[in-house]
């Protein structure tokens, strides 16, 4: 029952925060942390992202054919800049070559001293300040479809930022999409779709690394996780996409100085440990 409450806990937070700008790895580290639980580690965080892969594929399935197709028919004419849908997803492909070198050069970092809350809190506190920036000079007047060269290398080398705990995947990429002038709704759009590739190489990668260990020891937890977590994230893509329409950022980024603020505070008074 315990092992069941912990895969339904940690599935909610993982899909909610992993697209709401608050990062996901944050609070899979500070939440267990206060309840006294282990830390479940990257590879665990890695393959539950699945379930948001998956929300990611049922929200976006109609921006996926069009962008796809558009790909296809650029394949035929060998030009990939000219159609706003194959540009798009061209840059796609481009912007998860920065997080995957990253992410192999430095692994072992990032999935052993880079998760200390030290790290986290700063993290949170640091990228709020940026993503305020780009909220106040933000021009917010490029659509979907407009989206360019220059904007997608620039988020594409943003999101590889997200390889550090607390940074926030959506928060990194959201951040240099406005930016560079998208609107609020644009760019999460954006860095959502970016993500599909990203989290399906690192999920692949981890479940297939870490097989025995996940599957043997934690298989139903696993499983479970992973369901809810899409579940959850679905919800938090379609509240997102809303929100931002006629929202800013600001109650995200009040959250994320806070968050960072109170873990200093929990740290410093030794009731969370900087490296479980």
């Amino acid at each position: 029952m315990q092992e069941l409450i912990h895969a339904v806990v940690l599935g909610i937070i993982q899909g909610l925060t992993e697209f709401i700008p608050i990062s996901s790895t944050a609070h899979l580290r500070i939440i267990p942390a206060l309840l006294g639980w282990k830390d479940i580690g990257a590879a665990y965080s890695a393959v539950i992202q699945i379930g948001t892969l998956i929300a990611t594929l049922i929200y976006f399935k109609n921006d996926i054919v069009e962008l796809t197709k558009g790909f296809f028919k650029a394949v035929k004419k060998k030009d990939f800049l000219s159609n706003p849908e194959s540009r798009i997803f061209t840059l796609i492909i481009i912007g998860t070559i920065p997080i995957s070198i990253c992410g192999l050069l430095f692994k072992k970092f990032i999935e052993n001293e880079a998760r200390g809350l030290y790290v986290i809190s700063f993290a949170l506190i640091v990228l709020a300040i940026f993503l305020y920036i780009a909220e106040k000079t933000g021009k917010r007047n490029t659509d979907f479809l407009q989206i360019g060269v220059k904007d997608g290398i620039v988020i594409g080398i943003a999101q590889a930022l997200a390889l550090i705990p607390g940074s926030s995947r959506s928060g990194v990429t959201i951040t240099a999409g406005l930016f560079m002038g998208l609107k609020r709704d644009v760019a999460a759009r954006y860095s959502f779709l970016l993500s599909i590739p990203a989290i399906a190489l690192s999920g692949i990668y981890e479940l297939y690394k870490e097989r025995d260990l996940l599957l043997n020891e934690n298989k139903t937890g696993l499983i479970i996780a992973t369901i809810i977590s899409g579940i959850s994230g679905y919800l938090a893509i379609a509240f997102l996409i809303s929100y931002l329409k006629t929202k800013s950022n600001y109650i995200f980024i009040i959250y994320r100085i806070i968050l960072g603020f109170i873990i200093l505070i929990l740290l410093s008074a030794g009731v969370l440990q900087n490296m479980n």
